[in-house]
């Protein structure tokens, strides 16, 4: 098969089409014919240096899938040659075949086209993990998504109005109505305007880190959650634990690509129950910016740097 490989660290010329040995399925796995490869932050992170991949996963980049079931291992039931799936996976992504853990894979969703359901589990998985499963957010409790226009945030923005919740996003000014359009109350721009000292929040998607966390503490309500995914602003930032104790506030910080694959299982099997049923009935759905044949994943990766991009960025496998 062929896959995308990575020279040397760093930009995105380094990126390459080689023909790589064929992987087979092992015991428990599910071996995909790749259809498309979401792109991620982490696949650019990951080309430069600087997040390198699992000891289990392959050196290819790409964290999600969807294809056709090839073949699967022993002991696997429930998945069979032919169907329709996507995958959330340690790596290997942009390839022309990949082998997973049965327990990370998924069913495309009804009315999802299979391209675009390679812009799924990454972004379900992450934003169901955080905002539903960590900072357990209720209807009518408010939610601020950071990087409202990315493909995490066009997820979590549509799942918290789906989860009745008021939402607020911050974002370019260039990307608001659409925003507003997938079901956002308010849009912040975070060029012109300083979010802290417009909105209160119960839950707060950071995807900034170090940069914001003072702002990010300031707009917790008592009670509030703030789950940082993120590091674009740094890695270090200051925090008033005074501040953190009279809201009786919850920071945490989680990532997904290193959990233990059995981690990975229960918050697949999570998104499955609880947000695939969201999109069957069209209340989410994948928003996908372009499609770009694998052979120009450099291409995509200048996309995705540029942060210009509403929603994510796919590579499609003929």
């Amino acid at each position: 098969m062929h896959a995308i490989t990575i020279e040397r660290p760093g930009g995105p010329e380094v990126l390459r089409w080689t023909e790589v040995p064929d992987p087979a399925p092992a015991a428990g796995e599910v071996l995909i014919e790749v259809a498309a490869a979401g792109v991620n932050r982490a696949d650019a992170l990951q080309r430069q240096g600087n997040y390198p991949p699992p000891k289990d996963a392959p050196p290819y980049p790409g964290l999600e899938v969807s294809g056709r079931v090839r073949a699967v291992g022993e002991g696997v039931h429930g998945w069979h040659a032919g169907q329709e799936v996507c995958a959330l996976l340690g790596g290997g992504g942009y390839a022309q075949l990949v082998a997973v853990a049965a327990g990370q894979v998924l069913p495309v969703p009804k009315g999802v086209d299979l391209v675009d359901a390679a812009g799924l589990p990454e972004a379900a998985a992450t934003v169901f993990s955080n905002v539903v499963d960590l900072a357990r957010l209720k209807p009518g409790e408010t939610v601020l998504v950071h990087g409202g226009g990315s493909g995490i945030g066009t997820f979590a923005v549509q799942l918290g109005k789906a989860l009745g919740a008021e939402v607020v996003a911050t974002a370019r000014a260039a990307k608001r109505e659409r925003l507003l359009e997938l079901g956002a109350d308010r849009v912040i721009d975070y060029k012109t305007a300083d979010f802290a000292k417009e909105v209160r929040a119960d839950v707060v998607l950071d995807i900034m880190g170090g940069s914001y966390l003072k702002q990010n503490v300031d707009v917790l309500k008592t009670g509030g959650r703030l789950v940082v995914i993120g590091l674009q602003g740094g890695r270090r930032g200051e925090l008033d634990l005074g501040q953190l104790l009279a809201k009786r506030a919850l920071v945490a910080g989680t990532t997904l690509r290193a959990r233990p694959a059995a981690e990975k299982a229960a918050i697949v099997r999570g998104v499955r129950e609880e947000i695939w049923p969201l999109l069957d009935e069209g209340m989410i759905r994948p928003v996908i910016d372009r499609r770009f044949p694998i052979v120009e994943a450099a291409e995509a990766h200048r996309v995705l740097e540029s942060n210009e991009h509403f929603g994510k960025l796919v590579l499609t496998v003929g």
